[in-house]
């Protein structure tokens, strides 16, 4: 079953731990000095938070986390038929996690990923900016962890 992924920008993560933690009912399942994850079951949604240099206040980023590699072929398929540029990362590390991933934008630059993740990373991973995808369908620019295109 697939989870939804939100990914958001803060300028304090101890304060925003704080307040997703008591929001969540729950501690976060990864906290790292500039990073924090929540995996959701009610509502199924994988929640990151990240501060510092990986971060542009605000929501950076929305994905779909498939749990193997069907089903991220499946969501794959849909992004290449929504008809626009779909970056395809591969296998990278990104936000303390070895994954596969493609990117898309949307229509008003709002910057998607489909991925599966197949394990944990001892680094955040690159975050080149996001400035190009976002900027094929005319957004401002933000950066987090997809490649330039």
């Amino acid at each position: 079953m697939k989870r939804l992924h939100v990914h958001v920008g803060v300028n304090d993560l101890d304060q925003s731990i704080l307040f997703y933690s008591t929001l969540f009912d729950a501690e976060p399942s990864v906290v790292k000095k500039d990073y924090a994850k929540w995996m959701l079951d009610d509502p199924r949604v994988n929640f990151a938070i990240s501060a510092g240099m990986h971060a542009r206040k605000g929501i950076e980023h929305l994905g779909i986390q498939a749990e193997n590699g069907d089903e991220l072929a499946e969501v794959y398929g849909r992004l290449k038929s929504a008809g626009r540029p779909v970056l395809e990362e591969g296998k990278t590390t990104c936000c303390y996690a070895k994954s596969e991933k493609s990117w898309v934008a949307d229509p008003d630059g709002i910057v998607w990923e489909a991925f599966h993740t197949s394990g944990e990373a001892t680094v955040y991973g690159d975050s080149p900016a996001l400035d190009a995808l976002a900027a094929s369908a005319g957004a401002a620019p933000g950066q987090c962890c997809a490649p330039a295109m």
